[in-house]
């Protein structure tokens, strides 16, 4: 027995990890790539079911794993970033879910079939969206901040309400259908949902307190934070099942509010979010692998795909549509919020947990549930999964220009290469605290930021949504490695790079540690100071046009040439850097240093 569940959580994270890695290099949606991944292992193939593998563990490993992710998503949540759309926002998790529940109960009775009472019930969970699914939508298709805030918010907002919309439902028919229960039995309903809150609330208040008097010690912060999540989430589960995700939601939002007072609770979160990769990836391959060949083949019946098909083009865009009339959005941010509403881990999760209750009540039908419910995640991930983007895209609400450079430092040199990437179409942007040395950019029309690019607010000035590759390349070797440490996160390692402003001899102690050069910035004399004394005399950038593989090789460049970077055909963009061999290929572009011919 050990054995088998050993080798079940061992296939699950490892599954699940490489489906993410695999969607990523394929371009995929991350989890259309997982959800498939669960299905070959359970019901298709049967190699294991990890329900019957974890037994009772099962629900709780899911429910805390969920939990955990819905923190990190609330707790990643700044009201800066629904500047000027707070009233879309607001009328959507409010007016538009009350729709969407509505809709979709009559929905489930009328196409589905079910019973109204329980198509109220699953109408209530039908709500969600979810940072399960949401967030890496969002990762891969790019979109604006304001839309991507709208999408956001509005899964991580509902998320919890879900749940509570159908045991509200469930609550209602116990009383409507039980003698012994009154009213009163509702109150206890709605103490216990404020209960919850309060615990969310409090927690938030004492970690956040804790941390900004020192109580943790560094090394010990994010498993104390993470600690008290799951200490948050049980205690309000204990009060009242289904409460916990209210719970920690309300923890996260406490902890996003104080973080910009205490900074270092901002530290936790890029632990927090790696945590909550695995767990996405694991729970999907959890709960697909868990589902049985029966199930997945009432799916192609009639009434479950009409009622997937009524969720997807007349109850989603008739409860945006309505939500948002008179709002500040616009035509085309209605049209792509009104398509976007994948279903994810939750609505799974939750409605197994009301299969059982309604079944042991005696309710025919709520053996559906499970295939309704997982019917509509399946189909909903992979239509938005693989069509967000190019309708995004249509819509203008995607970056449709090639992948941009964000340059860190305004200097002769750096406004010279910003100057010849704009020429070819590539967007660019200068960042520099002195607007004296940004003047000259201005001068040329390069965009620019004025401010600290490592302050906080940074991150809701600047859209960094068009820019894949960073360039810091100040005089400060200190300064441009701080950089580069801080954006890694944001760009990848593989794009963020570096130049030295000095000796990069490895002999010399003061000179850039071993572990950057790597990312050092094209040659070893390619120097702050020596690249700006070039530009500034009879050097300028240019472009060689390869038009035979392997013409040029690194080895076979002339002295007086600095190999900068090289634009591929797709106008994607190839940094050259000090260590790292380049290939050159038919149709590139080589952009060089190079001494201006008399």
């Amino acid at each position: 027995m050990e054995e088998i569940v050993l080798v079940s959580i061992a296939v699950i994270f490892v599954v699940g990890i490489f489906s993410q890695w695999l969607a990523w290099r394929i371009q995929w949606p991350s989890i259309v790539i997982m959800s498939i991944a669960g299905l070959l292992l359970g019901p298709i193939f049967g190699l294991f079911n990890p329900q019957e593998a974890l037994g009772d563990l099962y629900s709780p490993l899911i429910s805390l794993a969920v939990a955990i992710v819905l923190f990190e998503g609330s707790s990643s949540l700044d009201i800066r970033e629904i500047k000027g759309i707070s009233k879309s926002v607001f009328r959507i998790v409010t007016g538009g879910a009350f729709i969407a529940w509505i809709a979709g109960a009559l929905a489930a009775h009328f196409i589905a079939g079910l019973s109204l009472e329980i198509s109220f019930i699953i109408g209530g969970l039908f709500v969600v969206t979810g940072p399960t699914v949401i967030i890496p939508l969002l990762r891969n298709a790019k979109l604006k901040p304001r839309i991507a805030a709208v999408l956001k918010w509005e899964g991580i907002i509902v998320d919890p309400f879900g749940p509570l919309l159908a045991l509200f439902a469930y609550e209602v028919i116990k009383v409507l259908t039980t003698d012994t229960l009154h009213f009163d039995y509702m109150l206890h309903f709605f103490f216990n949902a404020f209960i919850a809150v309060i615990f969310g609330y409090v927690i938030g208040m004492i970690v956040s307190i804790m941390v900004s008097k020192g109580v943790f010690p560094e090394y010990l912060k994010s498993p104390i934070i993470l600690a008290f999540v799951l200490l948050c989430f049980t205690m309000a589960e204990v009060v009242m099942h289904e409460t916990g995700m209210l719970a920690v939601t309300v923890m996260g939002l406490t902890l996003a509010r104080t973080k910009r007072y205490v900074t270092s609770i901002g530290n936790v979160s890029h632990f927090v979010e790696n945590i909550s990769v695995m767990l996405t990836s694991t729970i999907f391959i959890l709960l697909t692998a868990s589902l049985s060949r029966e199930t997945i083949a009432e799916i192609f019946t009639l009434p479950i795909i009409g009622f997937v098909l009524v969720m997807l083009f007349i109850v989603r865009p008739l409860s945006i549509w309505i939500a948002t009339i008179g709002t500040e959005l616009t035509k085309a941010e209605k049209t792509l919020v009104s398509w976007v509403a994948p279903r994810g881990v939750v609505a799974l999760t939750v409605s197994g947990y009301f299969a059982a209750i309604l079944l042991d009540d005696g309710h025919e039908g709520a053996e559906m549930l499970t295939t309704l419910t997982f019917a509509l995640v399946f189909i909903t991930v992979c239509a938005h999964g693989f069509t967000l983007s190019p309708i995004a895209k249509k819509l203008e609400l995607a970056n449709n220009a090639p992948p941009g450079i964000l340059i860190i430092g305004s200097s002769s040199f750096s406004i010279a290469l910003a100057d010849y990437l704009r020429k070819l179409d590539i967007p660019v942007l200068i960042s520099d605290t002195s607007e004296g040395r940004l003047r000259g950019a201005a001068d040329k029309d390069i965009p620019t930021y004025h401010g600290q690019i490592l302050a906080e607010h940074a991150e809701f000035e600047v859209d960094l949504t068009p820019y894949e590759t960073i360039l810091s390349m100040t005089g400060d070797n200190a300064y441009n490695a701080l950089v580069s440490q801080s954006y890694a996160p944001e760009f990848g390692y593989n794009n963020t790079f570096s130049l030295p402003s000095g000796n990069i001899n490895k002999d010399d102690p003061d000179g850039i540690t071993i572990s950057l050069r790597a990312h050092l910035l094209f040659a070893e004399d390619a120097i702050f100071t020596e690249l700006n004394r070039k530009i500034n005399t009879n050097y300028s950038i240019q472009s060689i046009n390869i038009q035979e593989k392997n013409k040029i090789v690194k080895d076979t460049i002339p002295e007086d040439v600095t190999p900068l970077l090289i634009v591929k055909e797709n106008k994607t963009i190839q940094v050259i850097t000090l260590r790292k061999k380049f290939v050159l290929d038919v149709g590139d572009k080589l952009v060089v240093l190079k001494k201006v011919q008399d």
